[in-house]
């Protein structure tokens, strides 16, 4: 039963495979920047209180009850991350400089590639004048990591690491009122990675060019839930809170070296969280919105690597220790509506990362971030319309340091510094299957005091 689930989920959201690069668009390795091109042009900005359009589905699940008739929305998205370790000081093991066991004392050049296309898409059905059905696709968490210098100084620590998420969200919304939406989604999440790190028999085995690599591979099929309510105080005003539970991802898979493949398992609990947006009416051409999010990075901690045969934490494989910190996200945007077609936006946003100095790897040049973002929305036609957005995103200076007390720690002492950056680009099409005429009216609800 379980495979036929993983292979009825891939092939539903077989057009969002994910391949993210090395500097993701949030924290550690969340994509948020894929979720949404109207949102994109805001730095998400009000996504819970539905100031992003249907993209907001993915934060909120009752915001759906503010999209009318039968829509969809598709969303494609480039990421482009650009991350550089450089050594800041001499690469050494034992206190040996690396170069004299036959190793790189060389950085890892950029380990981002040449970006990833990240897809999403949104639909949603009004049934009645309060009852909303939908579905929403994306991919919340990825990763692609490779160093352009595969024999760099701190090899060991990591070569390349890929992860792949593909999220499918079955969503219900409710109008219990003509100022009280609810709503709710049952997430299906796939869960893939490699991860490859040099090996050998000897350090000196390990640190050259020739090392061997150690792949660990797995996947998993699991579960979770999204829960959101938006309030409308009066009039132009919309508020919205929801809640984003975790998923505790059961990977199953393989540890493969030059002795052989061994079957694995590892717990990933990742992060729930909770977000919340206010989106104001200004004016009939301005409209301004703000937005909070809080992630429970802390949860994600130590992953022990289990061997299936024993039973037992894998030899010579220490866990996978990922001592983060909770992260922050702070959004603030506003529209502009130029004539009855055009509308333009802008945001701005910042974001504390889970990832600190003392538990950054070589995978991920992560750090805190400002976000810097345009875009804009054109009514092709009454039923189709366009949006495009661009963020430039400025990450502060990243540095790695297996010093000694890293919690990934190895014998092999490497330090370095990357400046990273990111350039994300995306575009979306919203489409109205119904006719707007024919629309099921809203009938606000009488209440009795």
């Amino acid at each position: 039963m379980k495979r036929f689930v993983r292979t009825a989920a891939v092939a539903t959201v077989s057009v969002a495979a994910l391949l993210a690069a090395g500097a993701a668009s949030a924290s550690s390795f969340a994509i948020r920047s894929g979720q949404s091109a109207e949102g994109l042009g805001m730095a998400y900005a009000g996504a819970a209180s539905g100031g992003i359009g249907m993209g907001s589905m993915a934060w909120n699940p009752a915001t759906i009850t503010m999209f009318p008739g039968r829509n969809s929305n598709w969303n494609f998205t480039y990421l482009y991350a650009n991350g550089d370790y450089q050594p800041t000081r001499p690469t050494t093991v034992g206190g040996v400089p690396i170069q004299a066991l036959g190793g790189s004392p060389l950085g890892t050049g950029n380990i981002g590639g040449d970006g990833a296309f990240i897809p999403a898409s949104y639909s949603n059905w009004q049934l009645t004048d309060r009852f909303w059905i939908g579905l929403t696709t994306g991919a919340p968490f990825g990763l692609r990591s490779k160093p352009e210098n595969q024999f760099y100084g701190g090899q060991i620590y990591g070569r390349s690491a890929k992860l792949g998420s593909y999220n499918v969200s079955p969503t219900i919304g409710y109008k219990v009122n003509d100022w009280l939406s609810v709503g709710a989604a049952f997430q299906i999440q796939y869960l893939k990675t490699t991860l490859k790190t040099a090996t050998g028999a000897s350090i000196f085995q390990a640190v050259g060019p020739s090392a061997p690599s150690q792949i660990l591979k797995g996947d998993s099929i699991d579960y979770g839930f999204r829960v959101g309510a938006t309030l409308t105080p009066w009039q132009g005003t919309t508020i919205g809170l929801a809640y984003r539970s975790s998923i505790r991802q059961t990977l199953d898979g393989t540890i493969s070296t030059v002795a052989g493949v061994t079957p694995i398992k590892a717990n990933l609990n990742l992060p729930d969280s909770v977000v919340v947006g206010l989106s104001q009416v200004i004016n009939d051409q301005w409209q301004a919105h703000l937005g909070v999010e809080w992630t429970n990075w802390s949860r994600f901690r130590r992953i022990p690597i289990v061997n299936e045969n024993t039973g037992t934490p894998f030899p010579g494989l220490p866990s996978l220790n990922f001592e983060y910190d909770d992260s922050w996200y702070f959004s603030a945007g506003l529209e502009y509506k130029y004539n009855r077609d055009l509308t333009l936006r802008a945001g701005v946003a910042y974001e504390l990362s889970a990832v600190n100095d003392t538990n950054r790897t070589v995978f991920i040049s992560d750090n805190d971030r400002l976000w810097l973002s345009a875009g804009a929305s054109y009514q092709v036609m009454e039923k189709l319309k366009l949006d495009v957005g661009y963020t430039y995103i400025h990450v502060n200076k990243a540095t790695v340091n297996y010093g000694g007390t890293h919690p990934q720690q190895g014998p092999v002492i490497f330090a370095a510094e990357a400046k990273p950056y990111i350039h994300i680009v995306s575009a979306g099409l919203t489409y109205r299957w119904d006719n707007p005429a024919e629309t099921i009216p809203v009938q606000p609800v009488v209440r009795k005091f």
